[in-house]
């Protein structure tokens, strides 16, 4: 073994260079080095929100359970308990219970919404025996949930073009105005693009606007680092 300074010829078991000094560094007899972190995972936080949602659900069941007892004992009839449980079971599959799920889907979760909604708009016009649910709720809930459930797919898996989809939509939203003002003259009379006009006009200007934006290279650039697109 031999000095790593000076080259001199060590004894065995020398801890230092007698000729300058310099310590012995032994690669095959030296104590492995000790790591500078820990080997073990950390725990994982433990989410507070579980605690929130079982007291929320409990909350929501015991209003509904109130309201269809107190219904069916003073008024021999479920009448206006219909609105507060459907009310409450909107409620909590729209805002509540997505947040049991450690990753919440938006393109299953937003449809569920919109078809709870559709039907407590149900149950309400069978309970008042009224006729628009068909020529107008229905067609409506249906329009709003197709351009919701566009408009989050095309922000989450349509990265590229974004101005171009952005402005297509904008434009769709625009006439699906003149598509409810429709459902709305069939199903409770009236004139024609007494309203629908104005939005149109808004939506389809800023629309076209970004599909301008989007096929020009240098606006496209200073849009999309403007707005983080």
């Amino acid at each position: 073994m031999y000095c790593v300074k000076c080259g001199v010829r060590l004894q065995e078991g020398a801890a230092r260079c007698p000729l300058c000094g310099t310590p012995v560094w032994d690669p095959e007899g030296s104590a492995p080095a000790k790591p500078t972190f820990s080997d073990q995972y950390p725990a994982p936080p433990k989410s507070r929100r579980y605690p929130i949602l079982a007291f929320l659900t409990a909350l929501l069941v015991a209003v509904s359970l109130s309201a269809l007892i107190y219904c069916l004992t003073n008024l021999h009839g479920v009448y206006w308990s219909g609105y507060v449980m459907l009310g409450c079971a909107l409620v909590y599959f729209s805002g509540i219970f997505p947040f049991w799920f450690e990753r919440r889907e938006p393109l299953i979760f937003v449809p569920l919404a919109f078809a709870l909604t559709g039907g407590y708009l149900l149950y309400i016009c069978l309970y008042n025996k009224g006729n628009w649910f068909l020529p107008f709720a229905f067609p409506v809930t249906l329009l709003a949930c197709l351009l919701t459930t566009a408009s989050i797919a095309l922000f989450r898996f349509g990265k590229r073009r974004r101005l171009l989809k952005t402005g297509i939509l904008l434009i769709s939203i625009g006439c699906s105005t003149m598509l409810v003002e429709l459902f709305q003259c069939i199903t409770f009379g009236g004139k024609m693009f007494t309203w629908s006009l104005y939005p149109v006009c808004a939506f389809s200007m800023v629309g076209l606007f970004l599909i301008l934006c989007g096929l020009i290279p240098p606006w496209r650039a200073y849009l999309e680092r403007k707005l983080f697109l």
